[in-house]
């Protein structure tokens, strides 16, 4: 039992903090060093920074940008209405805002901009995994057909990347015609265009040959390429030149990464990358922090970042304890992209501690110090909770032991609370720690406390 955590935090965390890691990959020769890159991270995202400062600056700014305060912010910062609107949206894209229901608040990257390079690395590829949204896509086409270009993209920056150079814009618009198509057969969809007449259900459409589909039109895939492009140079991906594209340093080494990811996946030690997310967490209960964070990075190379966070989230929303915890120390490794999603769980009442503690961890507290945000109430849920992973999945030593974790100082005044909480786990958990306690007095009590629960008596 690793992330349903019997012991207190910081102990938990030291007992894997001296296990051997593995090194880090090279990048490619002629990658600048991250101070370089990040230099140039800071390039791109330069009027961001401002906005977010000039946000920071005047409380109260709102998202979507209000037009008295985008006139404002345009006078104040010597730019355009329009550059200061893009230069909103890659601020909140990157992390420098952040958005609390209506209001926008510096976020804690833009606090780290100046003196992390880690973190400002860290926001430039949020902006670079987020390109679609930035450049607007074509009016005209089907939401379907703008989705497959966007999930055909990383096969366009593979080449790129694999090319060390300029890259033909045909050849571009050849790869990602067949990585559409192949999309397309994987699905077993019918192309856009083709007819839908005549059912199953219709006699006539069952005697008559099945007519071929029509074609994908070039065109549309030329318009989608060169949306891509435009978008992916936006964010400084990579530059345009006269009919050839070429991946920026920034662009070549985010691309590098992802593909590192990629041969991590292909190499999953402990095989788990084609589970689901549950089957995956279930696999992942037993390793320690290390080689489970490698199959968490594992599993999440493998799929978009939006369908493996609200998969995770899906789970956790379960009825299993330990796969609860087991989602959030995934989503840890997704980072920045699963904020605004976990984010927007702190209200669900089984997630809501989970959440702020993955949000307070996020925004740069100390794991060891992020439970003290949490109020009496919500530790106590959070207790009851481990504990009913721990009862599930533990060994019942492992449960006496949780006893240790609580926030309260005795054990009446933990019962007192645990029945107070409402957790829908409080009855199987008291009667599994009165089971599993050597202390006949103290398991006595639990019982009786279990018994009150069940009863509904005081």
């Amino acid at each position: 039992m690793r992330l349903v955590r019997p012991r207190p935090l910081a102990t938990a965390r030291k007992a894997v903090s001296t296990r051997r890691t593995r090194p880090a990959p090279r990048p490619p020769e002629g990658t600048p060093p991250r101070p370089e890159l990040a230099r140039q991270a800071r390039a791109v995202l330069a009027d961001a920074v401002r906005i977010a400062h000039w946000a920071a600056g005047a409380p109260g700014s709102a998202a979507p940008l209000a037009t008295q305060a985008l006139e404002r912010a345009a006078t104040a910062l010597e730019l355009s209405p329009a550059q200061v609107r893009a230069g909103w949206d890659r601020a909140r894209l990157a992390g420098l805002i952040e958005l609390h229901g209506d209001t926008a608040r510096p976020g804690w990257r833009l606090r780290a901009w100046d003196r992390d390079d880690s973190a400002v690395l860290r926001g430039w590829v949020a902006l670079f995994d987020a390109w679609s949204l930035v450049h607007a896509s074509p009016e005209g086409i089907e939401a379907g057909a703008v989705a497959e270009a966007v999930e055909a993209v990383p096969q366009v920056l593979s080449l790129l990347q694999l090319s060390a150079g300029p890259v033909a814009v045909p050849a571009l618009l050849d790869l990602l015609a067949q990585r559409i198509a192949e999309l397309q057969e994987e699905r077993c969809e019918v192309p856009y265009g083709a007819g839908r007449a005549g059912g199953p259900s219709d006699p006539a459409a069952e005697q008559r040959p099945a007519a071929p589909a029509p074609e994908r039109s070039a065109d549309l895939d030329a318009l989608l390429l060169d949306w891509a492009l435009e978008g992916l140079a936006a964010v400084g991906a990579l530059t345009l030149g006269n009919g050839h594209a070429t991946l920026t340093p920034l662009g070549n080494w985010a691309v590098w990464v992802k593909l590192e990811q990629i041969c991590v996946a292909a190499q999953s030690p402990a095989g788990n990358i084609e589970q689901s997310a549950a089957d995956m967490l279930l696999g992942c209960a037993r390793l320690t922090p290390g080689p489970a964070r490698d199959e968490y990075r594992a599993w999440l190379a493998a799929r978009t970042v939006g369908s493996a966070v609200a998969e995770l989230l899906a789970v956790a929303r379960g009825e299993d304890a330990l796969l609860r915890g087991l989602a959030f120390e995934a989503l840890r490794v997704v980072g920045a992209p699963a904020e605004p999603e976990v984010r927007a769980v702190v209200t669900h009442p089984s997630l809501r501690p989970y959440a702020l503690l993955w949000l307070a961890e996020y925004e740069g507290a100390d794991p060891d110090d992020a439970q003290e945000i949490l109020s009496r109430e919500e530790a106590t849920w959070l207790w009851v909770d481990t504990a009913a992973a721990v009862a599930d999945h533990g060994e019942t030593g492992l449960l006496v032991r949780h006893l240790d974790s609580a926030v309260q100082g005795t054990v009446p005044a933990l019962l007192d609370e645990v029945r107070a909480v409402g957790h829908p786990r409080t009855v199987q958990v008291l009667v599994a720690l009165a089971a599993a306690h050597p202390d006949p007095a103290l398991a006595k009590a639990v019982r009786r406390a279990a018994f009150q629960v069940h009863t509904g008596g005081a």
